[in-house]
């Protein structure tokens, strides 16, 4: 790799880093090709991206972003996965570490709080931006549903009484 296509990948590194919120640095040793690209494959569809670089052009992509306490991770086989949800890397980093032993994770950064390996699981277990939404919007309708039920209850209790009356004003003619 010549200067400029090493300038050119710390450019890009730093541009996609400057818009993620959760950078997470993984070890891999011994994955292969194919098992990387499955990763980075789940990556993409979880709407994360997945990015081998070597350890100083990284530390180099760092600098100037929020993720620059990243850099002390970046030591052996590293990787970055990044995403703009704040969740979305750390899911699919750790559920590929559970079924993979050659990947684990070393850390990350969320907005500017370094995490430790725990952390970063304790983050894959809450839910995705999407799945908050969803819940956001279920609890918003549940007031609504339940207004209309007991507005409309009164009115069907009505209705019961009249039926009753005129079944028994039938009956008894």
């Amino acid at each position: 790799m010549d200067r400029s296509e090493k300038l050119e990948l710390i450019t890009s590194l730093h541009n996609t880093l400057k818009e993620a919120e959760l950078v997470v640095v993984t070890r891999q040793s011994g994955l292969t090709v194919a098992e990387v690209t499955d990763l980075r494959r789940k990556m993409r569809a979880a709407g994360a991206g997945y990015r081998v670089a070597k350890n100083r052009l990284a530390r180099r992509a760092l600098e100037g972003t929020k993720f620059t306490g990243l850099s002390d991770l970046l030591t052996g086989t590293t990787a970055l996965a990044y995403s703009k949800d704040p969740v979305a890397a750390a899911k699919v980093a750790i559920t590929y570490a559970k079924d993979n032993e050659k990947l684990s994770i070393a850390g990350g950064v969320l907005g500017s709080l370094v995490l430790d390996p725990e952390g970063i699981k304790a983050l894959a277990s809450l839910p995705s931006l999407d799945e908050l939404r969803a819940k956001l919007v279920g609890l918003l309708q549940t007031p609504a549903t339940r207004v209309a039920t007991v507005l409309a209850a009164p009115a069907g209790q009505l209705a019961r009484v009249f039926n009753a009356y005129a079944t028994k004003e039938s009956s008894a003619s």
